[in-house]
């Protein structure tokens, strides 16, 4: 299993996200191997939040020129990942019958992200 730092590789700030992030979609860009199920965990993990869902997109690499020389840019894989604004506490019960309730501390934003609220 691979570490949550190695599936999010940085943010992908642009004008389209930051206004996205106002209402709870953050995007990052991943590694190009890694799954929606293993992007939610490391999302969840890495900034204490609820995901709801997770979009991913494969880019690939532009034809770039340096002189006579041509080679591609890497290929890349982009992820929007939508988190609960208002996240609750849940509650199960228990072999015995009775209800628990899980107190998680959720945020409601990604402060790393850069975008305030």
């Amino acid at each position: 299993m691979r570490l949550a730092e190695d599936i999010i590789k940085r943010p992908h700030i642009t004008e389209k996200s930051n206004m996205e992030a106002i209402t709870g979609k953050y995007t990052f860009i991943v590694d190009v191997k890694a799954t929606k199920t293993e992007i939610k965990q490391a999302v969840e993990k890495l900034f204490s939040v609820k995901v709801l869902k997770v979009n991913t997109v494969n880019c690939e690499g532009k034809q770039k020129r340096m002189g006579v020389h041509q080679g591609p840019r890497p290929d890349w894989k982009k992820a929007i990942v939508k988190i609960d604004t208002n996240p609750k506490p849940t509650s199960y019960l228990t072999k015995g019958g009775k209800a628990v309730t899980d107190n998680k501390k959720l945020k409601t934003s990604i402060e790393e992200f850069g975008v305030t609220q």
